[in-house]
C-alpha cells in the first residue's frame, strides 16, 4: 500500500470509529482534546478501533481503552510513500468563514499543497498577526479534516503570499479563468482569483489559463472544484468525453 489513496488502506480506515494523529505511533498518546472527542464526543467503548497516524504517511490500527489512557496497539505500522504527482490548489480568502470551508473542502479532497493568495483585487487583507491567528485556525482544521476524511498526510500550508511569490514556489501553476483550456492529464496546481477577477498585472505574468465549466463559480466554490478536478485527474477516474 503505497499510495496515500489505496484503497484496501482506505477502507481498513473508512471501517474504523475514528481516526486521531499523534506524535509517536509506537506510544500513541491522545491529546486531551482527541480524548475529550473520543470519550464524550463520540462516546467510544473500550476495543473499538481507532486509526493513529503521525501526519507524515505512517498509520496503524489502534484499540480504544477508557478517557485518559494510551490507546492499545493491535496491527504493525504501514506506511505510504510520498505521492508522485503532488496536486496545489491556491486560492485567495474572501470575507466570512467561506474561506475555512473552502480549507477543509480542499484537505478533504486530498489536496497536497494549499496556498493563501493575497491578489490585487482581495478584499480580505491578512496582515502579518492575522495571518498568523488565521494560520494556527486553518491547522487545526487539516488535523480534524484529515482524521474524518481517513487521509493520514497532512497537507502543507503556504502563504499568505502574491500570485508572482505563488507561481515560484509553485512551479507549472496555472490560472483559473473563463475560457481557459480545457483540463488535462498533468495538470496539477490552479490558482483560484478573487471575486473581481484577476488584475491586468497578474495577467501579465504569463501562466496559463484553464476553465473550471461553463458558468460563473464563486471564489470558495471554484477552488473547491479545482480541487475535485486535480484529484480526479491525477487518479484517472475521469471518464473520456465523446470523441468528435
Amino acid at each position: 500500500m503505497t499510495d496515500l489513496f489505496s484503497r484496501t488502506g482506505l477502507s481498513i480506515r473508512a471501517a474504523a470509529a475514528a481516526q486521531v494523529f499523534v506524535g509517536d505511533l509506537v506510544h500513541p498518546i491522545l491529546t486531551s482534546d482527541d480524548d475529550h472527542h473520543l470519550t464524550r464526543v463520540l462516546r467510544l467503548r473500550a476495543g473499538e478501533i481507532v486509526i493513529a497516524a503521525d501526519g507524515a504517511g505512517s498509520w496503524r490500527r489502534c484499540a480504544y481503552s477508557s478517557l485518559g489512557e494510551a490507546l492499545t496497539l493491535l496491527d504493525d505500522e504501514i506506511h505510504h510513500e510520498a505521492v508522485t504527482a503532488p496536486i496545489a490548489v491556491a486560492f485567495a480568502p474572501v470575507k466570512g468563514d467561506r474561506p475555512e470551508w473552502a480549507f477543509s473542502k480542499l484537505v478533504e479532497l486530498g489536496v497536497d499543497t494549499i496556498c493563501l493568495l493575497m491578489t490585487d483585487r482581495s478584499i480580505v487583507k491578512w496582515g502579518d498577526e492575522r495571518a498568523e491567528k488565521h494560520r494556527l485556525r486553518l491547522d487545526k482544521l487539516a488535523i480534524a479534516a484529515s482524521g474524518q476524511c481517513r487521509r493520514v498526510t497532512l497537507p502543507k500550508l503556504i502563504g499568505p503570499m502574491t500570485l508572482q511569490e505563488a507561481a515560484q514556489a509553485l512551479p507549472g501553476l496555472v490560472l483559473a479563468d473563463i475560457g481557459g483550456a480545457p483540463a488535462l492529464p498533468g495538470l496539477n496546481m490552479v490558482a483560484i482569483g478573487p471575486e473581481g477577477g484577476w488584475s491586468d498585472a497578474e495577467r501579465s505574468l504569463g501562466l496559463p489559463t484553464v476553465g473550471l465549466g461553463g458558468t460563473v463559480l464563486r471564489a470558495e466554490t471554484a477552488a473547491v472544484a479545482a480541487g475535485s478536478l486535480l484529484g480526479a485527474l491525477r487518479s484517472g477516474d475521469l471518464i473520456p468525453g465523446p470523441s468528435s
